[in-house]
């Protein structure tokens, strides 16, 4: 079976957001491809789900993040990898602009998520997405 699968370190210079939105969408052309997505809404599920974790790993963390993008039978997997062994800290999401929505926006579109540890250190973030 033909599948689509995506491996990339992300910059802390720049716009590594950006960057990493970019190239999911060039993943999720490919995945579509492959195989028609379950809804509409599933591209822009994946790439909200991307910028949350690329952005909560580059605000939170020093060092080393990664983002792997995998297309599986049903969903696509979304792991963000950062040095940092500490789990997300959820807050109660604010209407004030002041935030918390992310975590809580990430539960909402997953299907699963689980946190591992990475090899050496830190942690791995992924959330399967219907697809």
């Amino acid at each position: 079976m033909t599948t689509a699968v995506l491996d990339q370190s992300l910059s802390r210079t720049g716009w590594p957001g950006a960057s990493a939105r970019d190239t999911t969408r060039v993943f999720l052309a490919r995945a579509a491809r492959l195989r028609t997505p379950a809804k509409d809404g599933s591209m822009d599920d994946v790439l909200l789900v991307v910028a949350e974790l690329v952005a909560n790993a580059i605000r939170h963390t020093d060092g080393p993040s990664s983002l792997h993008l995998e297309l599986l039978d049903d969903a696509v997997d979304v792991c963000v990898s950062d040095p940092s062994p500490r789990p997300p800290e959820p807050r109660t999401p604010r209407r004030n602009g002041t935030g918390g929505w992310g975590w809580f926006t990430i539960q909402s579109l997953a299907i699963h998520i689980h946190i591992r540890p990475a090899v050496g250190v830190g942690k791995i973030i992924c959330a399967e997405l219907p697809w």
